[in-house]
């Protein structure tokens, strides 16, 4: 069989369409991968450009493969597109090893870099606040829905709360037969006491305007329940006296950040983000906000230096004369 190497990238991308079936379009995508790899190979070090000699693939070695990857990284190619090469490599080099003695796959063991996680998106400390504190301007800000959702809105911002943490929460420690709760909170001291991951329980200060919009809350909220129901012990509750559920608490807060004009679209967990990383602004003390978070590890809160930082660095670009771009010439 021919050893040229457009010869045999032919051969494989004509095998993978008249016996694996592929579609044209894959098969493309596949010869674009390929011919990839044999630019590098005729790039590499070991191929001078001035040679007459063709790369040959059954010399290609795992520290090539390693390198060529690590080149299309630093060229800015992402983890998922990188994956992808490697993948048509490995496959290719599989089929190769049926057409000429191979020692090893050298795309075996090959990794693409790690896929980077994005950061937490958080709001900034003004949006925050006028998002919890802004009453729905088409609504009644009297009604009991609306103090209900006030006094969740502002919770999750005050204690960095899991949206199924609030739902959980009673309006007082109960023990019943059947029946304890599992989270709760203490007006009188200023406290949410919650269950969150792996049974962890922990305590959380309430600030005052949380505590203000819970107590508002509480004065109305014995109007929802039913008379013919049992004691509901839930803080935060339905038009139809039942618990509040994760589900529409997320709704009311999507709504309502609709209506007093956010411009994202703003959920739960986008609090809890807004919680961590303005407590960290302010206090530095990764630790405490660890403890306030639930997080078993150390690592999960550091996520949260990165937008201090990011919030640190667009207050340089704005403000220091060296970071401003030299004007157009």
């Amino acid at each position: 069989m021919t050893t040229k190497p457009s010869d045999l990238l032919s051969a494989y991308l004509d095998s993978l369409q008249t016996q694996r079936k592929l579609s044209a379009h894959t098969v493309v995508n596949y010869g674009r991968d390929l011919t990839e790899l044999l630019e590098l190979m005729k790039q590499a070090d070991s191929v001078q450009a001035s040679s007459a000699t063709e790369p040959d693939f059954s010399a290609v070695t795992h520290f090539q493969i390693r390198k060529f990857a690590a080149q299309l990284h630093s060229r800015g190619l992402g983890p998922r597109s990188i994956a992808r090469k490697l993948s048509a490599w490995r496959g290719f080099f599989e089929w190769l090893s049926e057409q000429m003695p191979l020692k090893s796959n050298p795309v075996d063991g090959v990794k693409s870099p790690k896929k980077s996680k994005p950061l937490p998106k958080a709001l900034a400390a003004d949006d925050a606040i006028h998002l919890v504190s802004q009453a729905n301007p088409v609504k009644d800000a009297a009604a009991p829905m609306q103090r209900c959702n006030r006094a969740m809105f502002e919770l999750l911002y005050s204690s960095g709360l899991r949206v199924s943490e609030l739902t959980s929460l009673d309006v007082r420690y109960v023990q019943e037969a059947g029946y304890h709760s599992v989270s709760w909170i203490d007006l009188s001291s200023g406290e949410a006491f919650v269950t969150g991951k792996g049974n962890k329980m922990r305590s959380i200060p309430i600030g005052a305007p949380a505590r203000e919009a819970i107590a508002n809350w509480l004065a109305v909220r014995e109007t929802l329940i039913k008379t013919e129901s049992p004691e509901q012990p839930a803080l935060f509750l339905t038009e139809r006296g039942t618990r509040m559920s994760p589900r529409v608490a997320q709704l009311r807060l999507k709504a309502h950040g609709q209506a007093v004009g956010m411009a994202s679209d703003v959920h739960p967990h986008m609090l809890r983000h807004s919680f961590a990383s303005h407590v960290l602004q302010s206090s530095g003390d990764l630790r405490a906000v660890q403890e306030m978070l639930g997080h078993a590890s150390i690592t999960a809160t550091q996520v949260y230096t990165a937008l201090d930082f990011q919030r640190l660095a667009q207050v340089y670009d704005a403000a220091h004369p060296r970071a401003k771009k030299s004007p157009s010439k």
